[in-house]
Formats: C-alpha cells, sequence, structure tokens
C-alpha cells in the first residue's frame, strides 16, 4: 500500500491536479496542492483519514476472526484514546516554524480538528482528531521522526472521567 501511495503522490505532485481524493475500504486520502506561502513555505495540504470501521490493509497482515472481540489499549478502556502516526514522516506541533501549535495539553479538540502535521515526501499531512476530548498529552517532540503507529497524543474521551 506505501508504494501504491508514494507512486500516487509523484504522480499528482508532476500533474495539473489541484485536488485529488481516494476512499477505499478502511482509509480516505485527499491531497490537496497550495501554493506556497510569502515565507517560502507550503500550506498543509494531505488529509489521512482513517476509517473507524476497519484496520489499514497490510500486505500479510492476519486479520482477527469474525466475531473475536477487538483488542484495545489499556489506557482506550479507561476512556483515554492514543491517536498514532498513520505514516512514517516527521512530527510537527505547528503549521509554520515559531507557529502556534494546533494544539496544546488541556485543549479540548472535536473530531477532525487538525491537531499535528507529519511530513512525509515534502508533502504536509495534516493529521486529524478521531475522537472528541481534551489533550492530556503530546507524546512526541516537534520535529522528531515518527514510525507509522506511532502513539502522538492521548485525548481522554469526552464524557469520560
Amino acid at each position: 500500500m506505501d508504494s501504491e501511495i508514494k507512486e500516487l503522490m509523484k504522480y499528482i505532485e508532476n500533474s495539473s491536479f489541484v485536488e485529488f481524493e481516494l476512499e477505499r475500504e478502511g482509509f480516505k486520502l485527499k491531497l490537496v496542492r497550495r501554493a506556497p506561502t510569502d515565507n517560502g513555505q507550503v500550506a498543509p495540504g494531505i488529509h489521512y483519514v482513517p476509517s473507524p470501521q476497519s484496520a489499514p490493509q497490510v500486505p500479510g497482515a492476519v486479520a482477527p476472526p469474525a466475531g473475536a472481540p477487538a483488542a484495545q489499549p489499556a489506557a482506550e478502556a479507561e476512556g483515554v484514546h492514543v491517536v498514532t502516526s498513520p505514516i512514517v514522516g516527521t512530527f510537527y506541533r505547528a503549521s509554520s516554524p515559531g507557529g502556534k501549535p494546533f494544539t496544546e495539553p488541556g485543549d479540548v479538540v472535536k473530531k477532525g480538528q487538525i491537531i499535528c502535521i507529519v511530513e512525509a515526501m515534502k508533502l504536509m499531512n495534516e493529521i486529524e482528531a478521531d475522537c472528541e476530548g481534551e489533550v492530556l498529552a503530546v507524546l512526541v517532540e516537534n520535529g522528531q521522526p515518527v514510525e507509522f503507529g506511532e502513539p502522538l497524543f492521548r485525548i481522554r474521551r469526552s464524557g469520560s472521567a
């Protein structure tokens, strides 16, 4: 899947497309080309939204048997959700160097709200909160490389004590 996405990103980068959206079972990918800002930075342009109904399809991965309970991290059972990186890249808390972070510990975020950026292959991927609640912790330092599935934020789901 990663090689397909990389190939698609290269194709879009070299084409005249301004916006491209792809939806498959398990994920939604939206590529938006934006012009560089006055300071030479390129504004964020990719949205990766994993589907809550199914996990990303990874070649060679084995799906749990039908009817089997889904494994939950201990924190999830306590009403704390961990937002993980959907891609390999570099983590940024703000849209530009020295800019105001998208979110801070103690902030309340809404589902779909941009909470950080992960840069991959010179493309800025806006990472959105996949639940509503209070940000308890930012688990990654600004500018730090992150791996697929690496925890980025802990969020206490709304309505959880």
